[in-house]
Parts: structure tokens; sequence; C-alpha cells
């Protein structure tokens, strides 16, 4: 049986966390066309019964740290660095392929690589040849496989790939678990997500979200959230002209948090003004950024 750690690195709007959820063939990570979206390591298990069982790690995209939130979040792509059998390279193969070839030689990495060029469905032939011609030749490139993550296009030649170079082993999860992440986790991130749906560029990374009650009843499950931000401006944008933004992420994240937990539920908002937040220490570790 082949098991182990496949870790999925890359920059910020690489794919990663479509190419994570396209191979589960479940929503784990929230996406967005933002960067940094992702700002933790998410694990998600993929198994075949006496096959294999993989466990899958979408990561923040690697950024320079301008304040200790990137700090906690490039955190997590070290820990992902340091357990991984088989690390997946990510590359927008429209990006710049020079500045995501730094990147990957500077992980450094002692396990084999697959340099894995996403985005094809939105690239040209000739472009996606000269791609493979620049990393194939890399040191770190073991394996190269094109994909369209967005469309599941060559996730089979991709598999493939990864259990070629897994080792033999014991399963680490249940075999019935998804991820070892809390429910909690994942309705907070919902949350999250209508607010990079719904917002411009800068609201969203001044964001925070804290589920403080979760309690599930006969027919419902009853959710509290805050919503945290740094400015009393912020605040008012969220709440929106007589409370209509603050309705429609409320709106739209139960019913996305309904289809997750396959239950009704009821979801109560409010907006907690926690000025600093990114480079506080304590209020990090209270919101989950460890």
């Amino acid at each position: 049986m082949k098991t182990g750690f496949v870790n999925i690195f890359g920059k910020p709007n690489a794919g990663k966390s479509t190419l994570l959820n396209a191979l589960l063939g479940e929503k784990l990570a929230i996406i967005s066309p933002k960067v940094q979206t992702t700002r933790h390591r998410i694990k998600g298990f993929l198994n075949a019964k006496d096959q294999y069982q993989i466990v899958f790690s979408d990561t923040p995209g690697i950024i320079e740290p301008k304040y200790k939130l990137h700090e906690r979040m490039m955190q997590s792509v070290k820990s992902a660095l340091e357990d991984a059998d088989v690390a997946l390279l990510m590359v927008d193969v429209n990006d710049n392929w020079e500045e995501n070839n730094q990147i990957f030689e500077a992980l450094r990495l002692k396990v084999p690589c697959i340099v894995v060029l996403n985005k094809v469905d939105k690239s040209n032939k000739q472009k996606v040849e000269e791609a493979k011609a620049y990393f194939s030749n890399k040191p770190y490139c073991k394996k190269l496989v094109v994909i369209s993550a967005l469309q599941q296009g060559n996730l089979h030649e991709l598999l493939d790939a990864i259990l070629e170079l897994l080792p033999e082993g014991f399963p680490f999860y249940n075999e019935e678990d998804l991820t070892d992440l809390p429910t909690k986790f994942f309705v907070g991130e919902i949350i999250r997500e209508k607010i990079f749906e719904l917002f411009g560029d800068e609201i969203p990374y001044h964001t925070a979200v804290m589920v403080n009650a979760f309690k599930e009843k006969t027919t419902l499950i009853k959710i509290q959230a805050d919503i945290i931000v740094q400015r009393e401006t912020q605040k008012g944008i969220l709440i929106g002209e007589g409370g209509k933004m603050i309705k429609k992420i409320g709106t739209l994240a139960r019913e996305d948090i309904e289809k997750f937990l396959d239950s009704k539920v009821f979801l109560e908002l409010f907006i907690k003004v926690r000025p600093k937040w990114r480079d506080n220490d304590a209020q990090l570790r209270e919101y989950g950024y460890f």
C-alpha cells in the first residue's frame, strides 16, 4: 500500500486550492481570484482501500512576510516542507517562470518533486511546450505534468505520477476521514470566502473570522461567528447601508454551509473592530493562526 504526504507549493493564485478540491472531489479549500486567499495549511485525504492513502496539503502562497499574519502563513509552508514525501511545485503557465524557479530553488526540497504546469486551458500550445522545456531541465524536477485544475484536465496522469513516487506504508488516518481539521474551521473559511467574493482588494485582507458557537439542535445547527476588522470604517463597509452587506454575507455563507453540513443552519454574524490584529500575537492565536 502506498502512503505519504504530498504537499502543494507555489506562488499565490497558482491554483493550489483548486487542485486540492479537484483531487479530493470535495470543496475543502476556499478559492478566489484574489491572491493570498489561503492562510492555513489544509490537509485532505484521498483513500483507495488497500491501495493508497495520499495526505494532500494545500499551503499558503509563498510571499515575503509584511506582518505577523504573513509570518504565521509562511510557518505553515515551512511545516509542509518538513514532512513532505512528495512535493507538487505548482506553476501558472502564464506567470513569470523565472520567479517561480527562484522560489522552487529556495525551497531546497530533498524529496521527489513534480512540477505541475497549471492553467494550460488559458494558454497556447507553443507556450506550454516552452514552459515544459524550461522546467523539465531543472534539478528539482523529477517529473512534469501539465494540467488544468479548474477543468480537471489530466488529473489522472498527475495521480499516477504521485503514486509512482510515494513510499509504501500504513495509513496515517482513518480511511473514512476526509481531513483532520474541525468542522468549525471550514465554517469560518466559508464565511471568509464570501467576504473575498463581495468586497474589493483591501477589505478581505483586513478580516478574520472566529466561530464562537456551533450548536446542533434537533432541526438545525445554530452558528454564531465574529468577523474581525481593523478599523471602524471597514466595519461600516461590511455592514453596508441598512445592513445590506452583512445580510448578503450571511445569506451566501449560510447557503454554502448548509450544503457542506447537509443540514439547515441558523447563522448569526457580528463585526468586531480589533486594531492591528494582524500584528498582534495574542489575537492571531485567538483567531487560529498559531
